[in-house]
């Protein structure tokens, strides 16, 4: 079968595109630059997304009150003992919204990145109500010299959803400034989650076809996981029943139904999330790491001779 993609694998793979992009393995290396969102200081609500703790993902080295140069070094250092072979890093501002900042501040946390010899390019995390056309612009004209991303938060297609889970934004919002972002000429990348509360099974499949008309170079999938400390702790212990969790043979079931109804053309980054275990307040899946299910989801796809975009019009 010749796929779309210059690889062999039954997706469009994250790890090889980065291979073709680089000549290279190239690693992505967290920071926290000290950003809020609007939707926790007031300006569009309070609290934040009601499943997002950032703790559960941020490296030990990751803290905003160091500076970006010397998170850097320790973050080099950290992934150093665990990729040996990575000589070069992506600066991938993850925590918070890293665009919810005046253009001067912005420029000053990134060019601090771009001057360290190690960091080949950008990985920028933000919401889409936290970006501007003069924002764009300076990244437009960024992308040119240097490997760049924006991340923009997705999480659902369905206003409905976004409005219990406390985001501030509907997806027209998010539509709109993809648009303008991909118009630029800038890479954009996407964050799902499957099984947020109130939403079916059918319609988390169905976002496959919504999602697919969009601008997207990159695109992540995470499983909903209930993390301490965040407001959907408490209203999971009392409403659990609103709730939807998969097991994981039937998650990887329905991530390889929605490859198959995925654009062709997306690079997909990652299937599930991972979280330290001591963070979970919900069902989860063990010990189990991202490889495995990697690994389980091409095996489901070579067991049912399918692939990304098979089902794709």
């Amino acid at each position: 079968m010749n796929y779309p993609w210059n690889h062999n694998r039954r997706f469009n793979a994250y790890a090889n595109y980065f291979r073709n992009e680089f000549g290279q393995r190239v690693q992505k290396l967290s920071i926290d630059a000290g950003f809020t969102c609007p939707n926790r200081d007031g300006k569009v609500g309070i609290g934040g997304c009601t499943y997002c703790n950032n703790d559960a993902f941020n490296p030990s080295y990751c803290q905003p009150h160091k500076s970006v140069l010397q998170q850097i070094e320790e973050g080099i250092e950290f992934h150093a003992k665990r990729y040996r072979r990575a000589e070069n890093y992506l600066a991938y501002f993850q925590a918070f919204s890293n665009t919810y900042a005046p253009l001067n501040h912005l420029k000053e946390i990134y060019n601090q990145a771009l001057e360290h010899p190690n960091i080949s390019g950008l990985v920028i995390g933000t919401r889409p109500d936290c970006m501007d056309e003069e924002k764009l612009n300076y990244f437009a004209e960024l992308s040119q010299q240097k490997y760049l991303i924006i991340e923009y938060g997705i999480e659902s297609c369905y206003d409905k959803t976004l409005v219990k889970i406390n985001r501030g934004h509907n997806f027209d919002t998010l539509v709109k400034i993809l648009e303008l972002t991909a118009a630029k000429g800038i890479k954009t990348g996407g964050h799902l989650i499957f099984g947020l509360p109130g939403e079916t099974k059918a319609e988390m499949l169905a976002q496959a076809e919504i999602i697919s008309k969009l601008p997207l170079n990159n695109i992540k999938f995470h499983q909903l996981q209930i993390i301490k400390g965040s407001l959907m702790e408490p209203d999971y212990q009392e409403h659990p029943d609103n709730y939807t969790f998969f097991q994981l043979d039937e998650y990887i079931e329905f991530i390889v139904d929605f490859l198959e109804k995925l654009n062709q053309s997306f690079i997909v980054e990652r299937f599930a999330g991972e979280v330290p275990p001591r963070f979970l307040a919900g069902p989860g899946w063990g010990l189990i790491r991202n490889d495995q299910i990697l690994q389980k989801v091409e095996k489901r796809l070579e067991e049912r001779d399918t692939w990304q975009g098979k089902l794709y019009r």
